[in-house]
């Protein structure tokens, strides 16, 4: 009878495990037989309205002048103009895209700075348009 009673105990012992192991499948298999949400009703696409803070003409210092041209233009513009300057000159550093590094005029408009990143580069300029 001992032996009787210690094999019960030893396969009761096996038997748990298994039973939580179904446990634990029982819900994943409830969440993947889930129904699906229906998909909220789209709204119908606007046309997009520039900013008109981006789209208001500023006079660019002489410094800046020198660069992008007198007359009055948007910042986006400005920026544009910038750039069409930096990859006509092979501004931009080799090794690290991100870095710009002025020649004799880009120096006056980043504030005496050799080397500027294209992030630093807007804040800099904004400082030079009014």
């Amino acid at each position: 009878m001992a032996k009787a009673k210690a094999t019960k105990k030893a396969t009761t012992k096996k038997a748990a495990p298994k039973k939580a192991a179904a446990k634990k499948a029982a819900p994943k298999a409830a969440k993947k037989a889930a129904p699906k949400k229906a998909a909220a009703p789209k709204k119908a696409k606007t046309a997009r309205k520039p900013n008109a803070a981006f789209m208001k003409a500023l006079t660019p210092s002489a410094a800046l002048a020198a660069v992008v041209g007198a007359s009055p233009l948007p910042r986006t513009e400005v920026v544009k103009k910038l750039w069409a300057y930096i990859k006509k000159n092979n501004l931009q550093d080799t090794k690290n895209k991100r870095n710009i590094n002025a020649d004799a005029k880009l120096k006056e408009v980043f504030g005496g700075k050799t080397q500027v990143s294209m992030f630093d580069m807007t804040k800099l300029v904004s400082k030079h348009l009014k």
